[in-house]
């Protein structure tokens, strides 16, 4: 079993680069607004309790699965120990079944992002961007309240790599990950 986690400030391509990685190799993808939308969709708001439950029964029955592995979205602020306890219950989790995990932070800037927040491909898969303004409002606003990119000597995670996305085409992105951790 594998676990990919995407990590980055909304807009960025986690979704997109996961797309990608998917064609890619054997991985299956979860894109973390797959839940936010479910939860928004049927209780009209994001419920964080809701939402964690909900990861955790999916995230269980997937690490015990037969499949190859799973790419799984964040958008993590380094700043909010809520986000870190999140992510680690999913580590925690695959970790049990001896997971091999693997940690890919995606950067661009917020001028890049706000491009990229309202393309097709993102429009189709996020309900909720669908509202180009107040999506680009709520990105600005993310990024005065949260630092979503990490600091130099930061990450501490044994298979990570950070990657400057601005500039490199997704499935380009996707290669340089299949490569760097033979998936």
């Amino acid at each position: 079993m594998k676990l990919v986690i995407l990590l980055g400030a909304q807009a960025v391509g986690k979704m997109t680069v996961g797309q990608e990685l998917v064609k890619i190799t054997k991985l299956h993808l979860l894109h973390g607004h797959v839940m936010f939308e479910l939860i928004l969709e049927h209780f009209g708001g994001i419920f964080g309790d809701v939402t964690e439950k909900l990861k955790r029964v999916v995230f269980e029955e997937y690490s015990k699965s037969d499949n190859y592995g799973l790419i799984y979205t964040a958008c993590l602020s380094f700043e909010h120990p809520k986000d870190w306890d999140s992510l680690n219950n999913i580590i925690d989790i695959f970790k049990e079944v001896n997971a091999e995990i693997y940690f890919v932070e995606l950067t661009a800037s917020q001028e890049i992002r706000i491009q990229r927040n309202n393309t097709e491909n993102r429009l189709k898969h996020k309900a909720s961007k669908r509202d180009i303004n107040k999506s680009n409002e709520n990105l600005i606003f993310a990024d005065t309240k949260a630092r979503f990119e990490s600091k130099d000597g930061e990450i501490s995670f044994e298979k990570y790599m950070k990657i400057d996305n601005s500039n490199l085409a997704p499935d380009i992105v996707a290669t340089m990950i299949k490569e760097k951790f033979s998936l």
